[in-house]
């Protein structure tokens, strides 16, 4: 598959990779081309940053969630009506799983993906300095796949002067500089940056900003390099094959189980089980990957508010909740007494479910805020969500369970990461948590046959089993309602 493509990365954090990554993305969208993003790693508040700039799904690239060819694919898949596709790294280039191995770095995407890197190098307070900067990355792998930099806050003065250093001194291409825009920073809170819809007119700004780099970048030379990349090697994985549902068989399957339920108009529902999706600004940490695999799969997927909808949409056969900010809406949260009933009951009426971080702290029968104060919270589960100030079991996680009667299966594992600054007072002992190093593990998650609940975030395509289990039970969940729907006529 020819496919143009070049990665964003840095030396470290906060050296401008997403700010750049979006101004790209916006001045290519001006340029009348059709650029698709990704983003290295597990981050979900970075691709609600392309999206609001692209207006379609940003997706996510790990080496440590799947295998290399599930890599490759899914960076196939998400591209295929590209034009241009533009990676984003994850931290520092070298920095991967455990804070010693390049494992899961923006480096190893780029090696398995056969990326161009352009490096974004914060020369704030710098001049020949940069220069040894850019050279031990260099020359720390030789495979590195580096073109090029762009110089970040830096004047124009200093930067024609350092560009012309730079290219004599390294075999690399400086691509412009990035003035020093105040007005652009974007600021963080507890969990990474805030969401784009909390930057006051953040769509004005980056078109703004865009204009700023279509002067101060070379366009032609970036676009040249995106080119140059080699033909990416795709096979789709067999696995995938086992679990995704053919439209032939869809068609089959929509004829075979057709369903009537009565009401005051006959509604038809085919095979495919429909499954509602806590989404709003309380709920909005997901990756597109694992709701596209849930369509795939065969699952209608339905969204609805916590915060705003005073009902669940009608006739789900599951629920899942993601995480997010709850605890900055904790008081609405719990003001919405219907929607926090109508939860509980269906789940106490068995439906299956998923639940994950902020989606965990919403279930639990109190929730403090980030002043301290404790709300009534959907209370399936007895006990408190507060705050702990730190960073807890921060980091990518492999979990398994040894337990029968789970939605993972006894002995096979499915990976995850975790990073929150809450706790709960039971957070469940079904699976077992172990991090990539193998020095820290702990037990996890409340389990059973058709419900998990807990702090990790699943990440499906290392699991696909994980997810077939759960629509399974939606399935099977349909099936049973449909039955007392039958009785009761």
């Amino acid at each position: 598959m020819k496919l143009p493509r070049i990665m964003i990365a840095a030396p470290s954090s906060g050296s401008g990779k997403t700010l750049l990554t979006c101004g790209l993305l916006k001045l290519f969208v001006e340029q009348g081309f059709h650029p698709v993003s990704f983003k290295g790693g597990p981050d979900y508040i970075d691709p609600m940053f392309h999206r609001t700039v692209l207006e379609v799904p940003a997706r996510n690239l790990d080496t440590f969630f799947t295998e290399n060819d599930i890599v490759k694919y899914l960076l196939a898949q998400g591209s295929k009506q590209a034009d241009i596709t533009i990676l984003e790294g994850v931290m520092g280039f070298y920095d991967g799983a455990g804070g010693i191995t390049t494992s899961a770095s923006s480096y190893e995407l780029s090696k398995i993906t056969d990326t161009p890197v352009i490096l974004v190098v914060n020369a704030k307070g710098m001049s020949l300095s940069v220069i040894p900067l850019i050279q031990g990355f260099l020359e720390y792998k030789a495979d590195n796949r580096i073109v090029g930099v762009i110089l970040n806050q830096i004047s124009p003065v200093i930067y024609r002067k350092l560009k012309e250093k730079i290219e004599k001194t390294l075999p690399i291409k400086v691509f412009g500089y990035i003035p020093y825009c105040p007005e652009l920073v974007i600021s963080s809170r507890h969990l990474g940056l805030v969401m784009p819809s909390e930057i006051q007119e953040w769509k004005e700004k980056l078109l703004y900003f865009s204009c700023i780099l279509e002067e101060t970048l070379e366009i032609e030379e970036i676009l040249i390099c995106a080119r140059s990349a080699k033909e990416l090697q795709v096979v789709k994985p067999k696995i995938l094959e086992q679990f995704e549902i053919t439209l032939e068989d869809k068609a089959k399957a929509v004829k075979r189980e057709t369903i009537y339920f009565e009401n005051k108009n006959k509604l038809e529902r085919n095979i495919k089980v429909r499954i509602g999706i806590a989404k709003d600004n309380a709920f909005c940490f997901y990756y597109e990957e694992n709701l596209e695999i849930l369509r795939k799969m065969g699952a209608e997927l339905v969204f609805f508010s916590p915060l705003y909808d005073s009902t669940l949409p009608s006739n789900l056969d599951g629920l899942i909740f993601y995480g997010g900010y709850p605890e900055l809406y904790a008081k609405k949260l719990s003001e919405n007494c219907t929607m926090r009933r109508e939860i509980y009951t269906v789940l106490k009426q068995g439906i299956p479910y998923l639940a994950e971080c902020g989606g965990f702290l919403y279930l639990q029968e109190f929730m403090e805020d980030m002043d301290g104060k404790e709300y009534p919270m959907v209370g399936i589960f007895s006990g408190k969500a507060y705050q702990t100030k730190k960073l807890g079991r921060f980091g990518y996680i492999t979990l398994t369970t040894q337990k029968e009667n789970q939605l993972l299966e006894k002995g096979t594992c499915i990976k995850a990461h975790e990073f929150h600054y809450f706790d709960c007072t039971d957070n469940g002992k079904d699976y077992h948590g172990v991090k990539p190093s193998g020095e820290k593990e702990w037990d996890c998650i409340r389990g059973g046959t058709h419900y998990a609940a807990g702090f990790p975030h699943l990440y499906y395509y290392s699991n696909l089993q994980f997810v077939q289990r759960f629509i399974n039970q939606c399935k099977e969940y349909r099936r049973f309602e449909n039955k007392i729907e039958k009785e009761k006529s």
